[in-house]
């Protein structure tokens, strides 16, 4: 699902419980509907010459939309990759009018839905608009009260007035897993996280130290396992799992400090200023003759300030993928006198924030060191650290429940990332988490210091082995249930279904709406399923095509799209959608197709090439 980005981080036909896309086969796509008699072709109109680019495992969508668009007076060339690294290559050399793409958010939270995509400069931007760029930053100073207008006048902008992007649907996430094989009360399901490993559990207990796990990704080239470099579906799930975080979202999108690396967090008056009081209890995972081992080195504050200030500069790693999300991070450091804390009330209360992180605690807080070995939460010495935003914004803290605030050894990476960031030479330079450093081969070298309940050991293009981090919150209900998990490479939807129901895998996330039946026939599966935050669209190209320069091109295709035909090939089991807010934020528009107006668009637009 990062989107839910492509744009797709949370991208086009990722699977491994990742970002609630959906995936079809060639067999699926044979079946697509035939687009309703209304959209009929305008008459007396050259066809006009459009692109799609997409992937294989999207193929039904895109001959939805090639149906669709040839019905409205279009000559459709389909530009089909056979994976996400083919299909990025395609889009970033700009050969697509439009891309089909995907994006879910999982933060929870309506900035994290556009910033990225449609801002100047975002990680996954191919846009550049002044109008948007405003909107953007005004809704995301603002409460949810006052931002859903905004929010309104930005999706007029972005789609309705401007149309760089063309909605399709907002997805349900879905999953289904061997209810015999494993504990159901154990798998969750999240609107915007990924799924917590550390409370997966066997069925049969006598299992969790023999046997492992066995999930599913279509995606076997791995971003990077540094969590700042990636935000795709590649890694969504594993960098989640493998780096704790200070915060996490609940099932439905709630902040809580459970099973984060901090125990308590409060905002100060003001909401620029948020404090976090840190566990003691997580040490840092290694990899060891190919088996996980305890560093020794514990989780500390210096690791989160090293973590956050990374993640923030966009210069701190060559290919930095995710530091528009945490640009609002103006300084993070570590608070050393608790009369500080005593001082500070929270917002809107009357607590200070000594009082609101002391909530809970069986040792309240007696001194705060500066040095993360001398920190013993039993005895009240604790270790806080403060994050300054740049101006009020408390989406903040959604952000930090992303992978990419994903905590690091500043230890470990600094060894490693010794390379001139400016210089850096991807033939000769090797980067903390590079994939070629724990995929099997001559270029094996894992170096790996992960900060979460499992550490990845090593991938082929058959199989990524993870294993339980042996120093993580032993003792709580927060140590990981089982020692090993494995992650199978299988790209073709119906080969990842057919795995499940032989026993192969135990859990399929990202299974189709359209085999939901298939699923719930088998009565040894159970499915689950969300209203997720996944939304699919077609972005257009900004850059040397016609779609670029006219907005009335764009217009025909967007009237083009008939979402109802998408919702009747799934079974009602998509939901309506105007862009990637429409899970998040309620603004009341919506876009529906229109063989008039397509008509019309496309006669501005001939009429503009040949100089009417």
């Amino acid at each position: 699902m990062k989107k839910s980005k492509v744009v797709i981080p949370v991208i086009l036909g990722a699977s491994l419980m990742l970002s609630g896309c959906n995936f079809t086969t060639k067999n699926d796509a044979a079946a697509s509907p035939t687009p309703s008699p209304g959209a009929s072709a305008p008459a007396n109109t050259t066809p006009v010459d459009i692109e799609l680019l997409g992937m294989s495992s999207n193929e039904t969508d895109l001959n939805i939309v090639r149906d669709q668009l040839t019905k409205n007076g279009f000559n459709v060339k389909l530009n089909i990759q056979p994976d996400y690294g083919t299909f990025k290559a395609q889009q970033d050399a700009g050969n697509f009018d439009a891309a089909l793409s995907s994006w879910t958010t999982v933060t929870g939270n309506p900035d994290y839905a556009v910033r990225s995509l449609f801002k100047t400069g975002g990680d996954y931007s191919i846009m550049s608009d002044p109008e948007i760029d405003k909107l953007i930053d005004q809704a995301a100073a603002q409460t949810p009260e006052q931002y859903t207008e905004t929010y309104k006048k930005f999706e007029q902008q972005l789609v309705l007035d401007k149309a760089y992007i063309a909605p399709l649907y907002n997805s349900l996430k879905a999953q289904a897993f061997n209810q015999d094989v494993l504990k159901k009360e154990s798998v969750r399901l999240s609107k915007s996280r990924s799924l917590p490993w550390e409370e997966l559990d066997f069925k049969d207990t006598a299992k969790r130290a023999k046997d492992p796990i066995i999930l599913q990704s279509t995606l076997p080239s791995l971003t990077s396992l540094d969590p700042i470099k990636g935000n795709d579906g590649s890694i969504n799930i594993i960098n989640t799992n493998m780096y704790v975080r200070l915060l996490n979202l609940t099932d439905d999108d709630k902040l809580t400090a459970e099973g984060s690396l901090s125990h308590n967090f409060a905002i100060a008056n003001g909401n620029s200023d948020y404090y976090f009081l840190l566990r003691d209890d997580i040490d840092f995972a290694q990899i060891k003759n190919k088996l996980a081992a305890d560093s020794g080195e514990r989780v500390g504050a210096e690791d989160v300030i090293f973590s956050l200030n990374r993640a923030k500069d966009k210069n701190s790693v060559p290919n930095h993928r995710t530091f528009t999300l945490h640009e609002h991070i103006k300084n993070v450091e570590l608070v050393t006198d608790p009369a500080v804390l005593e001082s500070v009330k929270v917002s809107g209360g009357s607590d200070t924030i000594k009082s609101s992180l002391e909530k809970g605690l069986d040792a309240k807080i007696s001194s705060l060191v500066a040095d993360k070995t001398k920190a013993s939460n039993k005895e009240g010495k604790y270790q806080v650290v403060k994050l300054t935003t740049t101006e009020p914004f408390p989406q903040v803290l959604n952000y930090l429940a992303h992978q990419s605030a994903g905590i690091v050894s500043k230890k470990q990476v600094e060894s490693i990332n010794t390379y001139d960031v400016a210089k850096y030479d991807v033939n000769k330079d090797i980067a903390y988490g590079d994939q070629a450093t724990i995929t099997e081969g001559a270029k094996y070298n894992n170096t790996l210091a992960t900060s979460g309940p499992y550490i990845l050991s090593y991938k082929n293009d058959y199989e990524a082995v993870f294993y339980k981090n042996p120093g993580y919150m032993k003792g709580t209900k927060y140590e990981p249930k089982v020692d090993s998990i494995k992650i199978r490479f299988i790209k073709d939807a119906e080969a990842t279904l057919s795995a499940l129901r032989s026993g192969e895998i135990h859990l399929y996330y990202g299974v189709s709406e359209v085999k939901f039946d298939v699923v719930k026939a088998d009565t040894k599966l159970s499915l689950q399923t969300i209203p997720s935050n996944a939304v699919s669209y077609l972005l257009f190209n900004t850059k040397n095509r016609e779609v670029a320069k006219s907005a009335d091109l764009r217009k025909a295709v967007l009237y083009s799209i008939n979402q109802d035909e998408f919702l009747a090939y799934y079974k009602n089991n998509k939901f309506k959608a105007i862009s990637t807010l429409s899970p998040l934020v309620k603004t009341g528009l919506e876009i529906k197709a229109d063989s008039a107006k397509v008509k019309d668009f496309l006669s501005k637009y001939n009429a503009s090439k040949s100089g009417k």
